[in-house]
């Protein structure tokens, strides 16, 4: 059982899966950059629509998207409507722990 186990997590390892605890306090600072657009105490518009309470909402902000972290991740790796995606410029650690963050929202 033990060398499935490792078997298992040098394949996920192997594929880029992070095995980290999301921390809200290291997505605070990846939000940084993300908040010259975006709101974090507020739900109003910046230039991006603000995010307070993102994670209590049924849907993203297009009205149709349910908001979940895969939908939310998908947003951020795309971007859209003038944001630009970030799946190139943030790890998936650095996503992880930002969602976590907006979760905090």
């Amino acid at each position: 059982m033990k060398r499935l186990t490792s078997l298992a997590m040098g394949m996920m390892l192997l594929n880029g899966i992070v095995l980290k605890a999301a921390d809200a306090a290291k997505g605070k600072e990846v939000f940084e950059q993300c908040s010259v657009c975006h709101n974090a105490d507020s739900d109003e518009k910046k230039m991006g629509p603000g995010l307070k309470g993102l994670f209590k909402k049924a849907t993203l902000a297009d009205g149709k998207t349910k908001v979940t972290e895969a939908s939310v991740q998908k947003k951020v790796d795309a971007g859209g409507n003038g944001m630009p995606g970030y799946e190139e410029m943030l790890s998936k650690a650095e996503k992880v722990d930002l969602i976590a963050f907006l979760k905090t929202l």
